[in-house]
């Protein structure tokens, strides 16, 4: 403290210094790039480069180099060198605070001049520091967003969009021309698969192929963005880039019963070709922005659709360190979805430390984490009819204020008729329960454990207990009272912070089960009559559904009273004797506290006391500040106490009890609510997996270290992108809900040039294999280079200005020549360009893994289009060891309906794949997939010939042929047609009838699924 002192003081005199000291700052402009920069590489990049940042400062970027270090002071003033802690530290003015500490130092010359250069501005541009142009706004994806002119190829004859026009003037620049139109048989098959995710019918195919009309295509591009399949196939998709499954994951792979709905949502948008700015808006923030659409609140399915550490986060005290790194590993995975998904860019690399590569600071991204600060991950309910909320929402309103603590809001809420009741009531029960509040403290002589746990007597007379934890024990309590006519013991079981979850329980998740509760009293004077004392009409502030304080008494050990889920606080209850005690002077009282449950439930600190009064009971204890104000005599009650009294009440009084009694019936006739596994600020508590109360603190830490908090947060965006403000101005900064919204209107605002060529880019990925930045979750400097970076700007105006709207940026791209190509070979184009990056042909592709088994189920007739609804389970499932249950694949029933659904309502585990759909590149669901593995395996063709559902698959198509044709030669042309779209040739036809008659059609029939012809399109 006293150098902090000094230096403060000395650093004054430093900026006097230097502003009376150094020469001139130079009168020509200082050249950064050949002046600035080898110094600073020189002399500062060892300790303050991309690979190391001693005191947390960065010096190889502008940014980081102006915002400083960990101190949280500027050390770049632009315009002020003499100002700037920067040069005040290489003048070496202070001998404690010299940059750089050791070896050579910069001179006077080279001082002055970069106070000169900052003096300038402190203007930067480097062409060796590619993070430094990115900042500049020079790298592709950061610059502004404008629409490029039309190229003009020579051959004017080929294109029919303008997508063409881009691809055919980079094609002529190397000389190359691009494939001849695809046959229309291939087409339709192309169209089909990539639209819907299934084959053509044979019907479709023979209608397209004889259609004459010029605009054939067109029509059928038409048809089948109108297809209920197309949203089928985007959602599937989609889900692959959010990392979407139904379980989870990590060790504790639980079951997500409700997550479902975040699918039919997809499917729903997709397919109503919602705008996409209301699209990417209703995931982040749809109950914020849209609050009368019931499924913006689905949306926020997305926020929740990664994985989660359920066993950190619902089994983990807040105040642990383990809770805290969960907390913030799920954020990360908030704040990396996001910005991947809907903008291409890596902001998770900025979590220990500024990015290395893109102009992403270490502290924009925690300003990102802030923004999900406030939600966890957990069922959030909503209404399927907007309807039901109109009549919900206000019964919910009243029903709330009338459980609140303001005495004039719920007085606002009341008849006159009830609020005089109200007062004539509270009148009474102050008198009543001033009666039945005199507890004295019983003070214990004796206190062992019979399970050997340690025995602390706390100076309020309770015991705490600890050391070892037993299975099952038994607490032994003496105790000795004067007080003449008891008629009630009262017992506390204490709260306190050594305790799991603060207690009162030492089970881990703060929890107590009481078996038995027993007293023998005696007098003092003869203690070897003790006799057993018959306990009556329990009460306890709180019970456990299903284990109610009356279990205490009930004279059956495998039955016990309760306190989960309202851990972490203290409560009481209160037994009344079935005579009176003491009459004969002192008392000596046993308490017996028997608790055989097992599972370490029991009691970390208990208080015992005891009352003479004559209504000992209460339907519940009072708390302990209402019980001193009842004892307190009314007439000096302070204005304070009574206002308290009468808050209190309200939550007890019967008269508002039944008014609430009456919401809730009305509530009770409409139809119930759903629920949805999304983003809530507000949900059920689960031990100690509980709403945040406001947003969390969030602060940018040390090299990502927990324990090394730098300075607080605020949320916020992205710098770097150009004419948007990364700060957010914020009403109130307790409300959440306003923090996502800042973030979705951030994300779609027109100039935010990444949001614009992130999607089109994606969409263009999934029609050719690879986008035209073949990095779909990268656009920045780790990215790949976009081989048509003009198209890509192109694409992402039309689309913009075009209103977002999906289906008419796919007809866009359905109806071009480029992706009407062939798929063919030429050997002099492979020469010059062997990826095809400049698109001289159509890419071959292999059938994902959902469309593999789509299109089996639809050629073998069995094909469910329901749509929609809880996902189908294509397994059996039985109870696990811990939550994850045990999932068998080999003994689900193939011929069972859920078996026939589209893959697109498979329930999704993440831990635990179908093995099939496994082999077949189908993606771990606890990783982003942006892009699919495509891979061609001997391990796929033994999957397509010996799995279970193929081969029972293949049974189902044979007896499909069999119907269609009498003759072998006959089915195996109607196989081939399902299949493939065509007629087998004559070689074909007899190769198969001979296979069909020596071993069966089915397996003729699994044959073709396991040709290439099926496997792959063209």
């Amino acid at each position: 403290m006293r150098r902090s002192l000094r230096l403060a003081g000395f650093l004054t005199l430093c900026v006097a210094a230097v502003t009376s000291h150094a020469i001139e700052p130079a009168n020509r402009k200082v050249d950064f790039e050949r002046e600035i920069e080898p110094l600073l590489a020189e002399h500062c990049a060892k300790c303050h480069g991309p690979a190391r940042q001693r005191s947390g400062y960065r010096l190889d970027r502008r940014d980081a180099a102006i915002r400083g270090g960990e101190s949280g002071e500027p050390a770049i003033v632009p315009g002020q060198g003499a100002k700037s802690r920067l040069v005040q530290l290489i003048a070496a003015l202070d001998p404690d605070e010299v940059m750089p500490p050791k070896g050579s130092r910069l001179n006077a010359s080279q001082v002055d001049l970069i106070r000169a250069w900052i003096d300038q501005g402190a203007e930067w541009f480097s062409r060796s520091n590619v993070p430094v142009q990115a900042e500049q706004g020079t790298h592709w994806s950061l610059k502004p967003l404008i629409r490029p002119d039309v190229p003009r190829p020579i051959n004017q004859g080929w294109g029919r969009t303008p997508i063409d026009h881009f691809i055919l003037a980079r094609l002529e620049e190397k000389g190359l021309s691009p494939s001849p139109e695809a046959d229309r048989r291939t087409l339709i098959r192309r169209l089909t698969f990539d639209m819907t995710g299934l084959p053509p019918t044979p019907e479709d195919v023979t209608a397209f192929i004889a259609d004459p009309a010029a605009d054939a295509y067109e029509r059928l591009v038409d048809r089948l963005l109108e297809s209920p399949r197309y949203g089928e196939r985007w959602a599937r998709r989609w889900m692959d880039v959010v990392h979407f499954a139904e379980t989870h994951g990590n060790d504790q792979d639980r079951p997500r019963p409700n997550a479902w709905p975040y699918r039919d949502y997809l499917i729903r948008s997709f397919n109503n070709d919602t705008p996409y700015t209301r699209f990417v808006q209703e995931q982040l923030a749809g109950d914020v922005l849209f609050p009368g659409d019931p499924q913006a609140i689905v949306a926020l399915g997305f926020i929740a659709a990664g994985p989660w550490d359920e066993s950190s986060q619902r089994d983990i005290r807040d105040d642990t360190l383990d809770k805290k790194v969960a907390q913030n590993l799920d954020r990360d995975d908030m704040v990396a979805t996001t910005m991947a998904t809907f903008t291409s860019s890596t902001v998770h690399c900025a979590r220990c430390h500024d990015h290395k590569f893109d102009p992403i600071s270490q502290a924009e991204y925690y300003g990102l984490q802030a923004v999900f600060a406030g939600v966890d991950r957990a069922e959030r309910p909503y209404d399927l009819d907007p309807k039901s909320e109109s009549l919900r929402a206000p019964l919910l309103a009243k029903k709330k204020g009338l459980q609140s603590s303001r005495k004039e809001e719920v007085d606002a809420m009341l008849d006159p008729a009830i609020r005089t009741a109200l007062a004539s009531g509270q009148a009474a029960w102050e008198s009543a329960a001033a009666e039945s509040i005199a507890w004295i403290t019983l003070d214990p002589l004796t206190f062992t454990s019979a399970g050997g746990a340690t025995t602390d007597k706390q100076p309020d007379g309770s015991i705490r207990f600890g050391g070892p934890r037993p299975e099952v024990d038994t607490y032994t309590i003496v105790a000795r009272s004067g007080l003449k006519g008891i008629t009630a013991v009262r017992l506390e079981v204490l709260s306190d912070d050594s305790l799991p979850q603060k207690g009162p329980g030492r089970q881990d998740n703060g929890n107590l089960h009481l078996s038995e509760f027993r007293i023998k009293a005696a007098p003092v004077s003869n203690t070897a009559a003790a006799r057993p004392i018959l306990l009556r009409n329990p009460a306890a502030d709180f019970d456990q559904q299903g284990w109610d304080i009356a279990k205490a008494i009930d004279g059956n050990p495998a039955t016990a009273w309760g306190i989960h889920p309202a851990v972490g606080k203290s409560h009481q209850a209160i037994f009344e004797t079935s005579e009176l005690l003491g009459i004969d002077g002192e008392t000596e009282l046993t308490f017996t506290l028997e608790q055989s449950h097992g599972g370490g439930h029991l009691i970390g600190r208990l208080r015992l006391s005891a009352a003479t009064t004559s209504h000992p009971t209460l339907a519940r204890p009072l708390p302990d500040p209402i019980a001193k104000i009842l004892t307190t005599p009314t007439p000096i009650r302070t204005e304070a106490e009574r206002a308290e009294l009468t808050a209190y009440y309200y939550t007890i009084a019967p008269e508002i009890k039944a008014v609430i009694e009456e919401l809730e019936r009305k509530l009770a006739a409409i139809p119930p609510v759903s629920k949805v596994y999304a983003a809530a600020h507000d949900f059920t508590p689960e031990h100690s997996f509980v709403p945040a109360k406001a947003p969390r603190p969030v602060h940018v830490l040390k090299r990502g270290d927990i324990n090394n908090p730098v300075r607080p947060a605020a949320p916020g965006a992205l710098a770097c992108v150009p004419g948007l403000d990364a700060r957010f101005t914020l009403a109130d900064l307790n409300d959440e809900g306003s923090r996502r919204a800042a973030l979705a209107r951030w994300i779609t605002d027109p100039k935010n040039v990444l949001t614009w060529r992130s999607i089109v880019n994606r969409v263009w990925h999934y029609h050719f294999g690879r986008g035209l930045a073949d990095s779909p979750n990268d656009l920045g400097q780790m990215g790949a280079k976009p081989s048509h970076p003009e198209l890509v700007d192109w694409l992402a105006v039309t689309f913009r200005d075009g209103g977002g709207s999906l289906k008419q940026l796919d007809r866009l791209i359905f109806t071009s020549s480029v992706y009407r190509q062939a798929c063919r070979h030429d050997a002099r184009a492979a020469e010059l360009d062997a990826d095809n990056t400049l698109l001289w042909r159509m890419n071959r592709a292999r059938l994902d893994a959902e469309s593999v088994r789509d299109a089996v189920l639809q050629i073998s007739g069995k094909l469910d289009l329901t749509m929609g609804g809880p996902s189908v389970r294509q397994f059996v499932e039985s109870p696990g060891i811990h939550v994850t249950p045990m999932v068998n694949y080999l003994q689900f029933d193939v011929d069972s309906p859920a078996s026939y659904r589209r893959s697109v309502y498979r329930f999704l585990f993440r831990t635990l794949p179908d093995p099939f759909m496994d082999s077949m590149d189908c993606p771990d669901a606890s990783q982003l997939s942006p892009t699919r593995n495509a891979s061609v395996t001997a391990l796929q063709a033994l999957a397509m010939l010996n799995d279970r559902f193929i081969v029972r698959q293949s049974e189902h198509f044979a007896e499909r042929v069999g119907k269609l044709a009498l003759d072998t030669a006959g089915q195996v042309e109607a196989a081939y047609q399902l299949a493939i779209g065509r007629s087998p040739s004559h070689e074909e036809s007899e190769a198969f009838v001979a296979y069909a008659a020596k071993h069966g059609m089915a397996n003729a029939c699994r044959l073709i699924l396991n040709s290439n012809e099926f496997m792959f399109v063209n």
